[in-house]
């Protein structure tokens, strides 16, 4: 990812709201912003424009 490895793990330990797209901790059940249940984790790879 970037040249910093242990910010990249930090970082990439989030969970993301498919809702409202709010930032989590990990291992969230619920979202803290809207309480929803969809959840999904943060992308490892970072995706290249075209």
């Amino acid at each position: 990812m970037g040249r910093f490895q242990l910010a990249d793990e930090a970082l990439a330990k989030v969970w993301i709201c498919k809702k409202c797209k709010a930032r989590n901790k990990a291992g969230a059940a619920k979202c803290r912003k809207c309480g929803s249940h969809y959840l999904r984790p943060k992308r490892r790879e970072i995706k290249v424009k075209k």
